[in-house]
C-alpha cells in the first residue's frame, strides 16, 4: 500500500522540521514538502498533489484558513489545520473552509500522526469538545439567518424601529435623548450588522418585520 503524501505549510522551520521528523519515523507516512508562506503554498500543494496538507492557522503573507479554502476548491488534498491558538473563530472558519480536522500545536506526536491517517481515509478529526464549540456557533449562525435582528442591540432596535416611521437622527436624538452623532453613529453600526449600504433599506426591512409603526 502506497504511503500517505504529506505536505508541511508553516512559517517556523523548527516546527516543520519537528513534525517531518515525526512523520518519517512512520513507514506508511511520506513527507513530500514543505512551504513557509501562503504564496509558495498555493504553487507547491497542486504541483505535488499530496493526501494531507497539514497548514497552520496563521502565516506571514495570510492564513491557513484561507489556502485550505482555496486547495479544496481546487484540489482533492485533505487539510489538517494546526495551530498554537484555541481560537473559536478560526475553528469555525477553519470547518467551514473545508478542513478535515483542526488539532492544537499541544498535540502529542502519536495523536498527530492519529489525525494525519484519519483525515487522509476520509474521516474527520476534531475532539467533541472543539465539535460542540463548532455546532453551537453553527445553531447561533441559523438564528442569525432566521432572524436579521438577532444580532442587534435593544438600542439598535429602538433606532431602527424609530427609522422605520421615517424618523430623522435629530429627531430620533430628540427620541432617546442621545446626541444627533450618537444616533449617527449607531446607523452606520446597523448598516454594517444587516449588510446594508442604504438608510432606506434599513426602513425597508423596519417596515416589513412591523418594525415601523408608531410607537404606542
Amino acid at each position: 500500500m502506497d504511503p500517505v503524501r504529506v505536505f508541511l505549510v508553516d512559517d517556523h522551520e523548527v516546527v516543520r522540521r519537528g513534525v517531518a521528523d515525526l512523520l518519517e519515523a512512520e513507514s506508511d507516512l511520506e513527507v513530500v514538502g514543505e512551504a513557509g508562506t501562503a504564496a509558495e503554498a498555493l504553487v507547491r500543494v497542486p504541483a505535488l498533489a499530496p493526501d494531507v496538507v497539514v497548514l497552520d492557522v496563521r502565516l506571514p503573507d495570510g492564513d491557513g484558513v484561507a489556502v485550505c479554502r482555496e486547495l479544496r476548491a481546487t484540489t482533492d488534498v485533505a487539510c489538517l489545520m494546526l495551530t498554537s491558538f484555541d481560537d473559536d473563530e478560526a475553528l469555525f472558519d477553519a470547518i467551514i473552509a473545508g478542513a478535515a480536522g483542526y488539532v492544537l500545536k499541544q498535540v502529542r506526536g502519536t495523536d498527530l500522526v492519529h489525525a494525519i491517517r484519519t483525515v487522509a481515509a476520509g474521516g474527520s478529526m476534531l475532539d467533541p469538545h472543539a465539535a460542540e464549540r463548532v455546532m453551537a456557533r453553527m445553531r447561533a449562525q441559523a438564528r442569525h439567518d432566521d432572524d436579521p435582528l438577532a444580532s442587534l442591540t435593544p438600542q439598535e432596535q429602538r433606532i431602527l424601529s424609530l427609522i422605520g416611521q421615517g424618523m430623522t437622527n435629530r429627531q430620533i436624538g430628540a427620541e432617546l435623548f442621545l446626541a444627533e452623532k450618537t444616533v449617527k453613529n449607531y446607523v452606520s453600526n446597523l448598516l454594517a450588522k444587516l449588510g446594508m449600504e442604504r438608510r432606506v433599506q434599513v426602513a425597508v426591512l423596519a417596515t416589513k418585520l412591523g418594525r415601523g409603526d408608531p410607537a404606542p
